[in-house]
């Protein structure tokens, strides 16, 4: 570290690199926590996390009861021990809750003033999250299983929604319609992701095992099919091919939009060069995924190399995003991880799942900090006790003259 700030000084090395660097390696070796948790709200699963991209402070949660939860993840007290608190609930109780399990949330990517949720009873809900009141409310003809706003766009505001059925929709929040819709895949979508460097580019994932790559400019056809085998099988296996041999049911950027990963009910994660369309064939091993629902991976920003982090049964594992070694295996939940969400500002990943559970993973540090800070602590505490006691103290003295 000396050596890199030395080089900095000196304008041996670009600024940057020891950003990257830094960043890399708090990615590279996170831990459950000791001192930071999530408070407990939720009475069911945890089914959906997403932090707000503004000023990265913000946490919504989804469960499988319907409650929606936000919570502030900045730690203000000073204390080393911190609850991350609930700010506010959408609870049972509330008159606009949903009826049935959430299954995806999202803030509005420009904007902690709104706010996307949608689940199983078949509801796309943007809430004002001041008021946390509907703006507006959306109903399908089946469960909806994801939705996605872009986090680049500029110049529209469309929102894709994947749902029981073969067809995307679209929905434009700026006039409130859900007239747009995406033809090309045979079953029901599970996952949407928009790209994070082309605002037209849109991913989808599918329980007919393919994912499809789409210009919403173009509506009439989809860009182009994702084919695991790039093309190669034989001829008597190329009338099947697709993207895998299982359920598409997760999708996920990385951080500057070149690369697709997906993972499917075939075990495997496959890693998409956007342009060319191609499989990379980066070969990451067996992972668990045997959940119809969806599930939410994520990748690390502002890390050379990328780190991706994806739930598997009650795990998360951690790869490099484009060798496949599997760099780390989180263990702390007690059931299945649903969602994971991963903060670029401080290198910080939160997970939640089926033991109703959100998990603080940070970079594990020296354990001669943490005596630090708590000597530190205490020192402050005798230095206040020390100033308070002569104007508490006993001033009387029992020696009689």
């Amino acid at each position: 570290m000396l050596n890199f700030l030395q080089c900095r000084q000196s304008g041996i090395d670009d600024p940057l690199l020891i950003k990257w660097a830094e960043s890399t390696r708090r990615a590279f070796c996170l831990g459950l926590s000791r001192h930071r948790d999530v408070q407990q709200i939720h009475s069911g699963g945890i089914n959906t996390l997403d932090i707000d991209c503004v000023e990265r402070r913000y946490m919504l949660s989804g469960g499988s009861e319907g409650v929606i939860a936000l919570y502030d993840l900045h730690n203000t007290s000073g204390d080393i021990k911190f609850t991350c608190p609930s700010v506010c609930t959408v609870g049972k109780s509330h008159r606009h809750v949903h009826k049935h399990s959430l299954l995806t949330v999202q803030w509005y990517p420009l904007d902690t003033g709104l706010f996307t949720s949608s689940g199983t009873d078949k509801l796309l809900k943007v809430w004002d999250t001041n008021t946390l009141i509907p703006a507006d409310t959306f109903e399908f003809s089946g469960i909806v299983y994801s939705h996605h706003m872009s986090p680049v766009a500029s110049q529209h505001s469309l929102l894709a929604v994947g749902c029981l059925g073969a067809t995307v929709k679209l929905v434009d929040l700026k006039s409130g319609s859900a007239i747009h819709r995406l033809k090309g895949h045979k079953k029901t979508v599970f996952a949407v992701r928009w790209s994070t460097r082309d605002e037209f580019i849109l991913a989808t994932g599918s329980e007919d095992n393919n994912v499809l790559l789409w210009d919403v400019r173009s509506a009439k056809s989809y860009l182009m099919s994702l084919d695991q085998h790039n093309g190669e099988a034989k001829s008597d296996t190329r009338k099947g091919a697709s993207s895998h041999s299982g359920h598409v049911n997760s999708l996920c950027f990385s951080s500057d939009g070149l690369h697709l990963v997906s993972f499917g009910t075939d075990d495997r994660i496959h890693l998409w060069n956007t342009t060319s369309g191609r499989n990379t064939m980066v070969h990451y091993g067996k992972v668990t995924n045997e959940t119809r629902k969806g599930i939410t991976m994520c990748v690390s920003h502002n890390c050379k190399p990328d780190v991706l982090f994806v739930p598997s049964d009650s795990n998360i594992d951690v790869f490099d995003l484009f060798t496949g070694v599997r760099l780390n295996v989180l263990r702390g939940h007690y059931n299945q991880v649903n969602c994971c969400v991963f903060n670029p500002d401080v290198q910080e990943l939160y997970s939640g799942g089926n033991d109703r559970n959100i998990l603080v993973w940070l970079p594990e540090t020296d354990t001669a900090y943490d005596d630090h800070l708590r000597e530190q602590k205490g020192q402050l505490g005798a230095k206040r006790g020390a100033i308070s006691h002569p104007a508490t103290a006993d001033a009387w003295s029992s020696d009689e003259d």
